[in-house]
């Protein structure tokens, strides 16, 4: 197994995809840090600049990940965000960052609908690091 030392940020407030999504990304090689709360994520980027974050869409508000994308941006414009949600499924409305338009609000680099492949995860990741 390839090792990195690249460290990915993970906020949901699913316990439970939260947990299963860290082990798949630590058996990729990378560090995974966590947080449940688009609170405590903001607290998180006040000392930590992951090298990749993965927000969930909707936590204690309907746009918490657009929220943390936003905010993380503005501090780290290079870091890749990817936005992770089932939005689509639970509601009927899709959002993604096919257009220079979606990009400029959403500040996302990739949006995934949950259920995504472990194996596909991991190639996102390595592409959007490019490594």
């Amino acid at each position: 197994m390839q090792k990195f030392t690249r460290t990915i940020l993970l906020v949901d407030d699913d316990e439970d995809y939260l947990f299963q999504t860290k082990l798949n990304i630590e058996q990729f090689g990378f560090r995974v840090i966590t947080a449940e709360s688009q609170m405590e994520a903001e607290d998180l980027l006040n000392t930590l600049k992951p090298d990749l974050a993965i927000f969930d869409l909707m936590m204690e508000n309907e746009d918490s990940g657009f929220i943390l994308s936003y905010k993380l941006k503005k501090k780290f414009p290079d870091v890749p965000v990817i936005i992770a949600t089932a939005v689509t499924a639970e509601t009927g409305i899709s959002f993604g960052v096919g257009t220079e338009e979606d990009r400029k609000w959403i500040k996302a680099d990739l949006y995934i609908e949950k259920g995504i492949r472990a194996d596909q995860l991991n190639r996102e990741i390595i592409k959007l690091l490019k490594l």
